[in-house]
């Protein structure tokens, strides 16, 4: 297959996780190559995402690699053998890659937990809050591209309102519902509409209340996606130098404990959404 111009998350996921099946095994690059047939070239661009691979060659390493999570090796290759162009592709080349695959991340996520301390969660921002929050970005973005950010993040609603909707839970601190990225009205809007989401059902809403004793994750904000078996999750983390797309065990652990430990400083979903009727009000 001929090397791709650009690598999405997701394909660089399959190949990192073909490698960790190889270092398991106790294999060297050269050697897995050379039982597959082909050269360590071809074996590092399967491994980094840089070329496609076949069912039939995902399925053969793992056999080489004495791999019997059947389960795991079935959802690598639905992976591999996915050629679906999502509502996403048609931002390619308007926005940045990293959006892409936050969209298709979501997409394809059997769940979604959030952390959100500075901010309300994107999958729960107006087109007003969004606007106001891309507006403070640096260097300042042209309209175009700001309008372009604001649609496509109301467009990865879908995941929580369309036909198919997908379990999320959010913990977000009262700071984040507080804070007027723009105006009272644009507040009070963004406000209710937290409160019709919280309606649908398949969404959960935790406040952390300014008053709780003992939360110190000022800086616990995540995104966390649910695989098709657990060892597919992904921890999604903004950093000074970008976002970063987490995978590895001993990281995506420290997540879900951390999941955890934020949840226990929160309101239950009931309490919370109470919370927010009378923030609602105060405003």
């Amino acid at each position: 297959m001929p090397p791709r111009r650009q690598m999405t998350a997701r394909q660089i996921r399959l190949g990192a996780e073909l490698r960790k099946l190889r270092e398991a095994a106790g294999y060297k690059a050269r050697e897995a190559a050379q039982l597959l047939g082909a050269d360590s070239v071809q074996m590092s661009q399967i491994e980094g995402g840089v070329v496609g691979v076949s069912e039939t060659r995902v399925r053969r390493l793992a056999a080489l690699y004495s791999c019997t999570d059947h389960a795991l090796i079935d959802a690598l290759v639905k992976i591999a053998t996915d050629r679906t162009r999502g509502w996403w592709d048609e931002y390619r080349g308007v926005l940045p890659q990293v959006n892409l695959d936050l969209a298709e991340a979501e997409h394809h996520a059997t769940f979604l937990r959030e952390v959100v301390i500075t901010h309300v969660p994107g999958l729960l921002q107006t087109p007003d809050y969004a606007h106001a929050v891309f507006r403070y970005m640096r260097p300042e973005l042209p309209e175009s591209e700001r309008a372009a950010r604001v649609e496509h993040r109301m467009k990865r609603r879908v995941v929580i309102e369309g036909d198919d909707r997908t379990e999320y839970e959010t913990v977000i601190h009262e700071f984040a519902l507080r804070i007027r990225v723009a105006d009272r009205r644009t507040a009070v809007s963004q406000l209710r509409l937290i409160l019709e989401e919280i309606e649908r059902g398949n969404v959960a809403v935790r406040v952390i209340p300014v008053e709780r004793d003992g939360f110190g994750g000022a800086d616990a904000s995540m995104i966390y996606t649910g695989g098709p078996v657990p060892k597919l999750d992904t921890g999604i983390l903004d950093s000074p130098t970008g976002t970063l797309f987490i995978d590895a065990d001993a990281q995506l652990n420290r997540l879900r404990t951390l999941f955890r430990t934020v949840k226990e400083s929160s309101l239950d979903p009931s309490e919370s959404r109470d919370f927010i009727h009378r923030l609602t009000k105060d405003l």
